[in-house]
């Protein structure tokens, strides 16, 4: 097995742990995580890796903007209806 040498490693084990509680209890990335694996056939552990970009990216832009989270700017138009 192969480590990953790529970014601080506590904070991608944090994204990471995050990830995976947001994956547990909130709707919109349970909703992604179930649509990655049954739709677009992914893997489990690929989805959650997914899903750590993703959760990077927003947190990033709710900081770059100052701006408290907002589930309807996550989702994309496809998934939201």
């Amino acid at each position: 097995m192969k480590i990953s040498k790529r970014g601080r490693s506590r904070l991608r084990r944090f994204i990471f742990m995050m990830a995976m509680s947001l994956v547990a209890n909130n709707p919109e990335f349970k909703a992604m995580h179930a649509y990655n694996v049954q739709v677009k056939k992914m893997k489990k552990m690929r989805s959650l890796m997914k899903l750590c970009g993703k959760l990077a990216r927003i947190l990033v832009g709710m900081a770059r903007s100052r701006e408290a989270y907002n589930p309807h700017k996550m989702m994309p138009n496809e998934q939201a209806a």
